[in-house]
């Protein structure tokens, strides 16, 4: 199996520092799911509708992360609630 690579934009670091404390506890679980196995069903990964490259994965059910998927590396681009998703579906 592949060695996953999480790489952390700085929008979304800014983003995590903004989350509750709860979500960022089930944010830091949900990224120990992705680099240990990306497929976990909690995450519910999946591309963003109406996009080619963006792709979400839940934190919980009202908020979520976003990130590209590139040679093997994801790189995380936004969290927060649901809504942030609606911006990058516009892209």
């Amino acid at each position: 199996m592949n060695k996953v690579t999480i790489e952390l934009t700085d929008r979304l670091r800014k983003d995590y520092q903004n989350l509750p404390t709860a979500i960022q506890k089930k944010f830091k679980k949900q990224l120990r799911f992705l680099a240990e196995n990306p497929r976990h069903p909690s995450l519910n990964m999946h591309r963003i509708r109406g996009t080619h490259n963006y792709w979400e994965f839940y934190i919980d059910q009202s908020y979520r992360c976003i990130f590209r998927y590139e040679n093997n590396v994801y790189y995380l681009i936004a969290a927060g609630p649901h809504k942030v998703v609606d911006e990058f579906a516009k892209k």
